[in-house]
């Protein structure tokens, strides 16, 4: 395994991070302790989790992925090994089923976190995250802003005073942005600089050979700012294993089961796919290796969020951290990009 250390601190995450969002739909309790005891044995000390998981998001499920996280850390008493992230869900009129106000507001923050730690049997989670903003902006899926009268009025120094608070209670470590745009980074940064108040050390969006918008203006910020990257959807649904372009059928794989997660679906996709599949295979790559390997290189990332169903996968997922792509390869992976540019927003 490899290791950096979140951005302003001196914690120690693997560049690998355990996603966790299957546990409890399409992995059992058992199957995700089987995963975490996997993934910690082979140098993965960085789990990812929010209080909605698990996905598709339902009232049924909600909160389940955080309980079967706490089940482990009580079974194997190894929470003291493991930097836990987990996320606050923003408004969203669909998950009313989580608290009475979805917003984030003191006593919506304390609510959600409280109920959090009591999921995960934990006093305290190590980055904790803004799963996406409060104010109407393009983020999961829209390629552009368009300005909408939201009638959002700017507390991002009052959501940070009331951090700042759990931070000094000894509840959060350090806390992170989610699916948020260059405005908001900077925004949040400007907090810290002129008030003092605590500072952003990640931002989770996603970023893949199918969606490299981050590079747009977001990267720029976080190479010059020290914010670092955690890269979700990395694998784009599984598209980026290459096991839809056989035209076999995959009855377990999640987009089988949930086809409303169709961003990575489209004809482009599917063409700039098979593209990436030719120079894997022609470079002696599988296109996990070149998919993975592609983000775990990027100057401003901290770490590739992984998420698996099965062990095989996650072995596989885990083993492309010994993968290093010569610049030969990422010029081929680029000149992609230059014809079929984010295919997937």
């Amino acid at each position: 395994m490899k290791y950096t250390t979140l951005p302003n601190t001196d914690i120690k995450v693997s560049k690998i991070c355990l996603g966790t969002m299957t546990f409890g739909q399409q992995n059992t309790e058992a199957e995700g302790h089987a995963q975490m005891d996997y993934a910690l044995e082979n140098g993965v000390n960085f789990f990812d989790t929010a209080e909605m998981y698990s996905i598709p998001a339902n009232k049924d499920t909600y909160g389940s992925t955080e309980k079967i996280i706490g089940t482990w850390f009580k079974k194997s008493g190894k929470r003291s090994a493991i930097v836990l992230a987990s996320k606050i869900a923003g408004p969203n009129p669909n998950f009313g089923y989580m608290r009475d106000t979805m917003d984030f507001s003191p006593s919506s923050i304390k609510t959600a976190l409280d109920q959090s730690l009591q999921r995960l049997q934990t006093d305290y989670i190590d980055l904790y995250q803004l799963h996406w903003p409060e104010r109407k902006t393009n983020y999961f899926g829209q390629r552009g802003f368009h300005t909408q009268d939201d009638q959002w009025e700017d507390n991002i120094h009052s959501v940070l005073e009331t951090l700042d608070g759990f931070i000094k209670e000894g509840k959060i470590k350090h806390i992170g942005l989610s699916n948020e745009n260059a405005w908001g980074i900077m925004r949040f940064l400007e907090e810290n600089k002129y008030n003092n108040l605590p500072r952003i050390k990640t931002i989770q969006n996603p970023y893949s050979l199918l969606n490299r918008l981050f590079e747009n203006a977001s990267a720029e910020i976080c190479s010059r700012e020290n914010v670092g990257l955690l890269a979700y959807s990395p694998m784009a649904f599984g598209i980026l294993s290459g096991k839809f372009l056989t035209g076999e059928k995959h009855p377990k794989a999640r987009l089988t089961l949930f086809p409303q997660y169709s961003r990575y679906s489209s004809d482009q996709c599917t063409e700039a796919t098979r593209l990436y599949n030719e120079i894997a295979i022609k470079n002696g790559l599988s296109l996990t290796e070149l998919s993975l390997a592609f983000i775990e290189q990027q100057p401003f990332l901290t770490s590739t969020i992984i998420g698996a169903t099965t062990l095989e996968q996650l072995k596989e997922n885990i083993d492309t951290i010994n993968v290093t792509l010569s610049k030969e390869v990422l010029n081929a992976t680029d000149a992609v990009q230059a014809i079929i540019p984010d295919p997937a927003p």
